[in-house]
C-alpha cells in the first residue's frame, strides 16, 4: 500500500465500532429468539421476503432524507452481491437448524464465529493478532461454553449447520472490512435485504415448482434421512402460512431488528478491526440469557452468570491489547 493509500484511508474508530456492535448483537439476539418463537407459524422465505419488504423502503426513505448525495449503486458491486448473499446463507444455515436443536445448542455451535473471524483476519486481511488478542478470544469462547452448557447428546447433523453459518459471517465480515469498507451502511443494508428478497423469492417458487410436479417426496426423503420433523419441514416449505395479527407484529419486529443489525454490521467492522470487534460480538450470549428468559422461561444459573463475567474480561482485554 503506498503512502497516498494510506492517507486515503477511513481511520478506525474503535469505541464507534464497539458501540454498535454491541447493539448490533442485542438486535440480533432478539431477532433469532422471535425466529425460534414463529418458526412454528411462518415459513422461513415468508419472514425473508417480508421482512425485507417493509425495511428496503425504510432504507430509501433514510437515504433520500438523510444522504440525498449518497449513490445507490455500491462501488463494489460485485464484492457487495458476495457479500449480501453470504450473509443471507449465513442465516439460512442457523434458522433452519433452530427447529431441530435446543437454542443453546445451534448458539454455541454458531458462536465459534469470532475465532473464525480473527484466524480469516489474519489469513486474508492481514491483520496482526498477538497473544493477548487470542487470548482476548479463549477467554470469550470459554464464557460462552459456561454459559450456553451445551449437552453433548444434542448435537446431531444439523448442529453442522450452525457451524456453516460461523463461517459465512465471518467471511463477509473480512469482505465488508477489506473489500467493502468505502461502501455506505445504509446502501450494503439495502443490498442485503434485497438479497432477502431475491433468495426468499426464488426459493418460494422454485419449491413450489418441485413441490407440485413431484408431490412432496422430496420433502419425506430428506426427513427420513436427517429425521426432520413436520415443524421444520413447514418452516422451509414453499408454501406461506396465513397471517394475523400476532404474525404481522412479529414480522414488524424482525424488520426492525434486522435494519439494525444489517446496519450495524456493516458500521462496526468498517470502523474497527476484525478481530477486536469479533470478540463482543460474545455480547450476544448476555443478551440471549435475556431473551431467553422474556420468551422461554430460562433462568441463569452461576454458571451462566460466571461465563457472562468472562466475556466481559474478554471484551476488555481485547480493547487494551
Amino acid at each position: 500500500m503506498t503512502a497516498a493509500s494510506q492517507a486515503q484511508a477511513p481511520r478506525d474508530n474503535l469505541k464507534l465500532a464497539v458501540i454498535v456492535i454491541l447493539l448490533t448483537v442485542l438486535a440480533l439476539s432478539l431477532n433469532d429468539a422471535l425466529i425460534k418463537w414463529v418458526s412454528a407459524d411462518l415459513v422461513l422465505w415468508q419472514i425473508f421476503v417480508l421482512r425485507s419488504l417493509f425495511a428496503v423502503p425504510l432504507l430509501l426513505i433514510i437515504l433520500r432524507v438523510r444522504f440525498r448525495r449518497t449513490p445507490l449503486r455500491p462501488r463494489a458491486l460485485g464484492w457487495t452481491a458476495v457479500r449480501s448473499l453470504m450473509l443471507v446463507f449465513m442465516w439460512v444455515a442457523y434458522y433452519a437448524s433452530l427447529p431441530h436443536l435446543q437454542l443453546s445448542t445451534a448458539a454455541a455451535s454458531y458462536y465459534t464465529l469470532p475465532i473464525f473471524i480473527t484466524l480469516f483476519a489474519a489469513l486474508f486481511a492481514g491483520e496482526k493478532v498477538g497473544a493477548l488478542g487470542w487470548l482476548a478470544v479463549g477467554l470469550g469462547f470459554g464464557g460462552v461454553g459456561l454459559v450456553l452448557k451445551p449437552a453433548a447428546g444434542d448435537f446431531n447433523l444439523y448442529a453442522l449447520l450452525p457451524l456453516l453459518s460461523a463461517m459465512l459471517y465471518a467471511l463477509a465480515m473480512i469482505l465488508t472490512r477489506t473489500k467493502c469498507r468505502d461502501e455506505h451502511p445504509l446502501i450494503l443494508a439495502g443490498a442485503l435485504n434485497l438479497a432477502f428478497i431475491a433468495v426468499g423469492g426464488i426459493a418460494t417458487l422454485a419449491g413450489a415448482a418441485i413441490e407440485g410436479a413431484i408431490g412432496g417426496a422430496i420433502d419425506g426423503n430428506i426427513e427420513s434421512v436427517i429425521g426432520g420433523a413436520s415443524a421444520a419441514s413447514s418452516f422451509l416449505s414453499s408454501s406461506w402460512a396465513p397471517m394475523a395479527g400476532g404474525e404481522f407484529l412479529a414480522v414488524l419486529l424482525l424488520t426492525l431488528a434486522v435494519l439494525v443489525a444489517s446496519i450495524g454490521t456493516a458500521v462496526a467492522y468498517q470502523a474497527g478491526p476484525s478481530s477486536v470487534v469479533a470478540t463482543f460480538d460474545f455480547a450476544y450470549v448476555g443478551f440471549a440469557v435475556i431473551w431467553g428468559f422474556v420468551f422461554f422461561a430460562e433462568v441463569s444459573d452461576g454458571m451462566s452468570l460466571t461465563g457472562i463475567a468472562l466475556i466481559v474480561v474478554a471484551g476488555v482485554i481485547a480493547v487494551r491489547k
